[in-house]
């Protein structure tokens, strides 16, 4: 049966209106769910700002609880791990390689939940254009603005993986490498008690960073 004119623009109308409403739909699903870098960083900035928000209205454990996913989502803690720790990775065994992860794992999210543990108005801007490495890697820029000194920066090496993009590195004002940091210490721990000293340690910050709460 023929379809009048009007019929025609109904069926076009629908038709594009589904085309828009998938867009907005894939467009908010990629900033919540990190389909792109900046969105990735979008959404664990928003948990960090929820872990602020709570502050002293949860316990230590709560907010542990509460960034543990976020964490999970949002880097790469194995690459990071790897890579702080470097050629001696490939040497331990399984185990000491697990113990470490579990550790390495505990020790990240318990100093974002004790450092994100306050807020005073504090908002977060996310750039949303990163700026992208030779090796394909992405920089998100990130500015934590108090309301009333100057903003911190924190910048996010993002890297696409499989389950999204992830950090594989945070550089503090924009440039100081937490990895190469890390890499420091835990080269100097390994040197001299091997896996058991770093894992000693990393389980020591984690007592100091919680106020020895349960995590």
């Amino acid at each position: 049966m023929p379809v009048s004119s009007t019929g025609r623009r109904a069926v076009l109308r629908a038709g594009w209106l589904g085309l828009v409403t998938a867009a907005l739909a894939a467009g908010r699903a990629r900033a919540q769910g990190g389909g792109d870098p900046a969105g990735s960083v979008e959404t664990f900035s928003n948990a960090l700002l929820k872990s602020m928000r709570a502050g002293s209205s949860m316990s230590f454990t709560q907010r542990y609880a509460m960034l543990a996913p976020a964490v999970d989502r949002a880097l790469d803690l194995d690459v990071i791990l790897r890579t702080s720790v470097g050629p001696q990775w490939a040497n331990m065994s399984p185990d000491q390689q697990a113990a470490l992860r579990h550790a390495f794992r505990r020790y990240t999210i318990a100093n974002f939940a004790a450092n994100f543990d306050s807020y005073s108005g504090e908002t977060i801007q996310v750039n949303p254009e990163p700026r992208s490495l030779s090796n394909g890697d992405q920089i998100v820029t990130t500015k934590i603005i108090p309301t009333s000194s100057s903003p911190t920066t924190l910048a996010y090496v993002m890297r696409q993986t499989p389950s999204g993009w992830k950090a594989v590195d945070i550089l503090a004002d924009g440039a100081i490498s937490r990895v190469a940091t890390q890499r420091s210490d835990f080269r100097s721990l390994l040197a001299r008690g091997g896996g058991p000293a770093l894992v000693q340690s990393l389980q020591d910050k984690v007592a100091t960073l919680s106020g020895n709460a349960p995590v």
